[in-house]
């Protein structure tokens, strides 16, 4: 009888670790569930889950308490088990900016950090900012003047992803402040300033932080040049005015089971703001419950979180559901510069985000074929009736448009599983950001694959052996080799 028992929990303990992930991620996909949760997260209860609002809290402390009821762990570090607070300020801009070089008072800026603040110092020129161009330069103490974007990439949009990196550099090397000469052309200025020059919120600081950066219009080049050994400046901003705004974003880890592997992290994220409550359309609603946007991708989290907490991969797996992605991806900003856990144990990050879905048969991944973890996700579509396609859409700019891109810029792989799309056309836009976005009108049969093929793709890259990547090349690349140099 003994020999019989024995036998038994071997063949029971032998069949529970034979189970293919194929099995694990069809056990927990439930059609009633995925509709419960997109029904209550995008009801008008909610009134579309804005910024700052009492009906945002309730999201979160619905998806706190799925969390905890499905077993997924507090981090440690977190406020209230599942909560890590972040710093958002409503910024009302400057009246008045002035700024004083030889002699010449410059007056068409826009700031991009600071605040109320009268600077005079010594100014510096340092080519575009990078590096580099630092090499035999001091700066300690100094006001730093760059050319915005960098050489071969001096459009706007190539300098404003750079501002960052440009400020982080500035500030490490001990500057006071940072000016970026543009040369945009007067009526592309005129919409930079109309843009930047407006209320928004943005994340603030625990720390006194008296640094400036700014933009400075140019176009005849009069400020590089006047820039002289011991070359003094006076930089005046007054009339700003900061708000703080409570705001969180939701975070649990479930740990893996492999010794060698549970200190690596794959991220499963989605943020679960919307826009809110606007102008009544001519049937009276007023309310974007944002059930495509970002309802699908929060239960995209959610359906992994249950999968993974019941059947633990062999990495560990952080679940993190950002706010403020409508607001400028604040959450996964603060996320990035404010991480609970260091963010060389993060070996992937599988974002979700969505606008809208006009092919059922497909899951769209923004970013498919930039790691190299392309075959497990097409792999786990195929298993569940879809096709993977990558981005069709590259001009939309997609990829760093979503809160991805803030893991992406620190080296982390980085793609965004989205409902299937094949273009930005009139089905999209019927839904994207307008009071239609419902939970009813959504096509569940079709969300159930998309769910399953998910979860099965993250448990397949969380328990292959081999750590995923930027593909050789990609723009990314090197910051993931830099990030990972002392793994």
């Amino acid at each position: 009888m003994n020999k019989y028992i024995l036998l038994l929990s071997i063949v029971t303990c032998f069949s529970a670790y034979a189970q293919s992930d194929e099995e694990f991620a069809k056990s927990t996909n439930n059609k009633a569930t995925i509709e419960g949760h997109i029904y209550f997260l995008a009801s008008d209860e909610l009134r579309g889950r804005d910024m700052g609002t009492p009906e945002i809290d309730i999201a979160a402390k619905y998806l706190a308490t799925t969390f905890r009821r499905y077993g997924v762990k507090p981090v440690s570090g977190a406020d209230n088990g599942y909560f890590q607070p972040v710093i958002v300020e409503n910024v009302k801009p400057a009246q008045e900016i002035s700024f004083l070089l030889a002699g010449i008072k410059y007056d068409d800026l826009v700031i991009l950090e600071g605040t109320n603040a009268e600077l005079d110092a010594n100014v510096v020129f340092a080519g575009y900012g990078l590096e580099d161009d630092y090499a035999k330069k001091e700066v300690e103490g100094k006001l730093v003047v760059v050319w915005s974007g960098s050489e071969g990439h001096k459009d706007p949009n190539s300098a404003f992803s750079m501002v960052r990196k440009k400020r982080e550099v500035a500030k490490a090397k001990g500057a006071v402040g940072l000016i970026e000469v543009n040369a945009a052309g007067s009526d592309l200025w005129k919409r930079i300033k109309s843009y930047l020059n407006r209320e928004q919120l943005s994340t603030g600081s625990d720390e006194e932080d008296n640094f400036i950066h700014a933009w400075l219009e140019d176009t005849e080049n009069k400020l590089s040049s006047a820039i002289k050994k011991n070359t003094k400046a006076s930089f005046r901003i007054s009339g700003m005015e900061k708000t703080r705004i409570p705001a969180q974003n939701v975070v649990g880890m479930v740990e893996g089971t492999d010794p060698e592997l549970r200190d690596e992290f794959v991220i499963y994220s989605a943020h679960y703001d919307h826009i809110g409550v606007g102008t009544p359309n001519a049937e009276g609603d007023s309310i974007y419950n944002g059930a495509r946007d970002n309802a699908v991708g929060v239960v995209t989290v959610l359906s992994a979180a249950e999968n993974i907490a019941k059947h633990p991969t062999k990495r560990s797996a952080l679940f993190i559901l950002f706010t403020g992605e409508e607001k400028g991806l604040l959450g996964s900003k603060w996320y990035t510069e404010h991480p609970l856990i260091p963010l060389n144990q993060m070996v992937y990050c599988f974002n979700s985000d969505n606008g809208g879905y006009n092919d059922t048969s497909v899951a769209t991944i923004i970013g498919l074929e930039r790691t190299t973890a392309t075959d497990h996700i097409k792999s786990a579509c195929t298993a569940f009736g879809l096709t993977a396609i990558d981005d069709p859409a590259p001009e939309q700019g997609l990829f760093d448009r979503s809160d991805n891109v803030n893991f992406a810029s620190k080296g982390i792989p980085a793609p965004t599983f989205s409902l299937g799309f094949r273009a930005f056309d009139a089905e999209i836009g019927k839904y994207y950001h307008q009071v239609e976005d419902n939970p009813d009108n959504i096509d569940y049969d079709y969300l159930t694959s998309f769910f399953g093929a998910y979860v099965l793709a993250c448990r397949l890259i969380a328990n292959d052996p081999v750590k995923p990547f930027w593909v050789e090349g990609d723009k990314y690349h090197s910051a993931g080799v830099d990030l990972y140099k002392d793994k």
